[in-house]
């Protein structure tokens, strides 16, 4: 399937299409129009059409979609048809917590390490994966077919990490440090800032007390 020249908007929505897909297969419904998918997720009807026809389509005229096949396609165009086996880089509070989540697994993410310079921390289990010290991050790297890393480590060190990552076969790195990491083209990195999105959650609503007073 060609994708030409896809938005990145299209493509942060992928997303949210296909957990509201995956909820109505688990609810058994068999196939959706765009119309009733833009009730449920508050986008409007053409939105999703434009959307999806930047991969085809997928619909049929006064049938809709068909939810399991639907949910399958976008998938595969998110890439959840394959596994990919991560690390983490920082074993504290945030580390721990997105290697307890459980739900990568069900994704394709299978979590495989984690490592801190902290040697307090060495040998603590995160769902039975032991913290290693980063003197053995190249070696596992190599060693486990690691293709993603997630860091959560201060920023200060986080420019240094990247690079040994990088230099070490890594090809993605989900990046929680607050700073911006310079490194080669052909390596994919998605940054989340926890405190740029609680602003934007203030600014949304001291927006709406001003307007409601």
């Amino acid at each position: 399937m060609e994708e030409r020249g896809i938005s990145q908007a299209v493509i942060q929505r992928l997303p949210r299409y296909f957990r509201y897909l995956g909820e109505l297969k688990d609810e058994g419904v068999e196939r959706i129009s765009s119309k009733e998918l833009s009730e449920l997720m508050k986008v409007t009807a053409s939105q999703i059409r434009q959307d999806l026809n930047n991969f085809g389509g997928f619909g049929q005229q006064g049938y809709g979609y068909n939810v399991e096949y639907l949910y399958q396609e976008i998938g595969k165009i998110l890439g959840l048809d394959k596994t990919h086996h991560f690390i983490i880089i920082g074993a504290g509070n945030l580390g721990r917590a997105l290697g307890n989540y459980i739900n990568f697994e069900r994704r394709g993410f299978i979590f495989s390490g984690m490592f801190d310079q902290n040697l307090d921390l060495v040998g603590m289990e995160v769902r039975g994966i032991k913290v290693q010290p980063m003197e053995s991050m190249e070696r596992f790297i190599k060693e486990n077919d690691i293709d993603i890393a997630v860091l959560t480590i201060p920023k200060a060190g986080a420019v240094a990490v990247a690079e040994r990552l990088v230099q070490n076969g890594i090809k993605a790195i989900w990046n929680f440090a607050h700073v911006d990491l310079n490194v080669p083209e052909n390596i994919q990195v998605e940054n989340v800032h926890l405190s740029d999105s609680l602003m934007k959650l203030s600014y949304n609503l001291n927006r709406y007390m001003r307007e409601n007073e």
